[in-house]
């Protein structure tokens, strides 16, 4: 996602990091009802478990929660409701080929609005064994250990 002013982030998926190894990232569209827009623009959205699945030359994304709208009626939307996602057919065609590689998936990393348009970030991802997650936690640990021992000397 670009560092710009016009990009607000509305969810990240920071389990998809510690799950997976995240090769490749697709920025996409999203196919959207107007409840669920607005429920975006309160924040009210969630991640964690959602998955993206290429069928007939489209991708769907699945169990991404967006609450429903506070303000809406009747005709509010469903909140674990399957969405299409908007791609250049080059790009679904391309991830269809990796995906049926073994252990490949595609996962939403992040879910933001750029320029008034809300955006998926999905990453091409790779499953982490048990100790590969192991590993990582040990790596960050020790990054946290080498940042604090050089602000305790620059300190003083």
């Amino acid at each position: 996602m670009p560092k710009d002013e016009n990009s607000k982030l509305i969810a990240g998926n920071k389990k998809a990091y510690h799950d997976f190894f995240i090769e490749e990232t697709y920025e996409c569209g999203i196919s959207l009802m107007g409840t669920e827009v607005k429920s975006l623009r309160e924040g009210r959205a969630n991640l964690k478990d959602s998955y993206a699945i290429v069928k007939n030359e489209e991708v769907f994304l699945l169990g991404f929660h967006i609450s429903p709208y506070s303000h809406g009626n009747i005709m509010n939307h469903d909140p674990e409701r399957t969405r299409k996602l908007l791609m250049h057919k080059r790009e679904i065609k391309r991830l269809h080929g990796l995906l049926t590689q073994k252990g490949y998936t595609l996962v939403p990393t992040k879910v933001y609005f750029k320029e008034g348009r809300v955006k998926v970030e999905l990453g091409l991802a790779k499953g982490k064994k048990n100790y590969d997650v192991r590993e990582t936690v040990k790596e960050k640990e020790a990054q946290r250990e080498i940042q604090r021992a050089t602000r305790e000397r620059q300190k003083g």
